[in-house]
């Protein structure tokens, strides 16, 4: 027996499972020809960020597309940064918005899926085995060193200008210890870390090839990696590289602040014997900054949109949003979804090769043009239903006033909406409170404000003239007509273009005289159709609201 697996039996005496096993546990997917298996893979430590968000489409996609399987993974090895319940929230964040795994973690202490455990604090026996072969093989040893020793070796090499700065080479302490010097310090009990014992070279480079951003070169990495902590719990390195081999992962698809790793997950991968996945960087999500106009990354501190649960809150549709982010993920989806108005958009034949390689910008005013289309042209009773949800957690009174009376709700999204060019009023469900006001006796608070080019007396006179005209039976057509019919005796003329010609002749034309009537009734100068308004609120409430609308203006 060689000091290597003696040194391997000390530390893991305990492990009887062997890599081979863990082939036959979890053997190759049985997918088609170039299926994608993409696994969205955050640690519990706070709040959906949108980056994540980001990410985790991306993975759906990339797997949809090519007939794949996506997974959530949960990386948890990090104790001290993880909160309570900190998946729950990466759950709920995901589902508001309609991202769903093939496999996973589908909650709190749930999952589902052959591949698993899919939570890395419970795949401790699965990296323990792989580092008993990596120490067998003389690719792994322990590390004795302490805190203050690190730290003098890191103060030394800035004081001698190391260009890099790490566990490596002569400044590796424990790198080659005996196995009696190892065996005298495990039995005497002093914690230690497991390393990785890097093969890489100063002075070579390797070469790999980016889905996003093409060849990449860089140099080996020389770095004597810690693989297991003194707690025996993975680092992310290694843990990443034991579970996308066993969970037969082929894309590895993650933000561009992960490119500096990959020389050290490209060794990791060769020395345990697995096969290297592909790698996709992808952009961060970027802003411009109110202070100075220049692009930064959004910040968890500074941007409240930075949080997947602002857009909720704020009762963005789960569409409009992910819509958005397709807009900045592929350059050619506006244009499919233009081509396919009505196609669900994970049916978007999604291409990584397609996405930028700089910054995505996110635009909330772009946001929410896209909102406002999306809201669009959805039917009254899906709105009046998305709304009614959203506004049970965070509208209570508008909930209260919508629920009471449904076919009234709907009657009122009911109006132009299904049109050719339909009304683009809500952006997100927080606006409906605002774009319905005038309907609920409860919420009208509003006065009608005259605009500069009609006077009181004026204004009076047309709301006394159609007082007299008004039928609450009468079509878009007969209502039109009256609104016509009263415009001559008052100065004004029905014709519009005869005003534009003629300004001097006329005191103001129709689109004047049903604006006072809007204001009286509304207090809005624009509204969707204000015949169907009327109708919807009755002949009583709208005699009423004319009669306080002269008495306002003859006040």
């Amino acid at each position: 027996m060689n000091d290597n697996i003696r040194l391997a039996q000390l530390l893991f005496g305990d492990v009887t499972l062997t890599p081979e096993e863990l082939e036959e546990r979890f053997p190759p997917r049985n997918l088609k020809e170039g299926a994608r298996v993409t696994r969205f893979a955050p640690s519990p430590t706070g709040y959906l960020h949108i980056g994540g968000l980001f990410g985790a489409l991306v993975d759906v996609l990339t797997a949809k597309a090519s007939g794949g399987v996506s997974y959530l993974r949960i990386e948890d090895t990090d104790k001290k940064r993880e909160i309570d319940d900190g998946v729950s929230a990466i759950i709920t964040g995901l589902d508001s918005f309609g991202v769903h795994f093939d496999e996973g973690v589908t909650g709190f202490g749930t999952e589902s899926g052959a591949y698993g455990p899919y939570t890395q604090s419970q795949r401790v026996d699965i990296y323990r085995a792989v580092a008993k072969r990596l120490v067998e093989q003389g690719l792994a040893y322990p590390c004795f060193c302490t805190a203050e020793e690190l730290n003098e070796i890191r103060e030394k090499q800035e004081k001698e200008g190391e260009d890099i700065r790490g566990y490596f080479g002569k400044w590796a302490k424990c790198r080659n210890l005996s196995f009696e010097e190892q065996k005298e310090k495990i039995e005497a009990g002093i914690p230690y870390v497991l390393r990785f014992r890097s093969s890489g070279s100063l002075d070579r480079r390797i070469f790999f090839d980016d889905v996003i951003r093409g060849k990449i070169e860089m140099p080996e990495n020389i770095i004597d990696e810690v693989l297991l902590k003194s707690d025996g719990i993975p680092t992310y390195h290694f843990a990443h590289v034991c579970d996308d081999h066993f969970m037969r992962t082929t894309h590895v698809i993650r933000g561009e602040e992960w490119i500096s790793s990959v020389p050290k997950h490209i060794a990791l991968f060769k020395a345990c014997g697995f096969k290297v996945p592909k790698y996709a960087h992808t952009p961060q999500v970027m802003k411009i900054d109110e202070e100075d106009g220049t692009k930064r990354k959004l910040s968890k501190r500074k941007d409240p949109e930075a949080a997947v649960s602002f857009f909720v809150e704020a009762g963005f549709p789960k569409e409009s949003l992910l819509e958005y982010l397709l807009t900045l993920l592929n350059s050619n989806f506006e244009d499919w979804r233009r081509a396919n108005p009505k196609e669900d958009l994970f049916s978007f034949n999604f291409n990584l090769k397609k996405m930028s390689s700089s910054g995505c910008l996110f635009d909330l005013v772009k946001l929410t043009d896209v909102s406002k289309n999306v809201i669009s042209v959805m039917d009254a009773k899906t709105v009046l239903d998305r709304v009614l949800t959203w506004a049970e957690s965070y509208d209570r009174e508008l909930f209260g006033l919508l629920d009471r009376d449904k076919k009234y709700a709907e009657a009122i999204f009911s109006i132009d909406r299904g049109t050719a060019k339909p009304r683009k009023d809500i952006a997100k469900w927080s606006d409906v409170r605002n774009y319905c006001k005038y309907f609920y006796d409860e919420l009208f608070d509003e006065e009608p404000v005259l605009p500069d080019n009609i006077g009181k007396e004026d204004a009076v006179a047309i709301l006394g003239a159609y007082e007299k005209v008004y039928d609450e039976n009468d079509d878009k057509d007969a209502w039109f007509a009256k609104m016509k019919e009263i415009c001559e005796p008052l100065g004004y003329t029905p014709n519009v273009k005869e005003y534009k010609k003629n300004p001097d002749a006329y005191k103001g034309h129709v689109g004047d005289v049903s604006t006072v009537v809007r204001l009286a009734v509304t207090a809005r100068k624009n509204t969707p159709d204000l015949c169907s308004i009327m109708a919807l609120l009755g002949k009583d409430r709208v005699f009423e609201r004319i009669h306080r609308a002269k008495e306002k203006f003859s006040a």
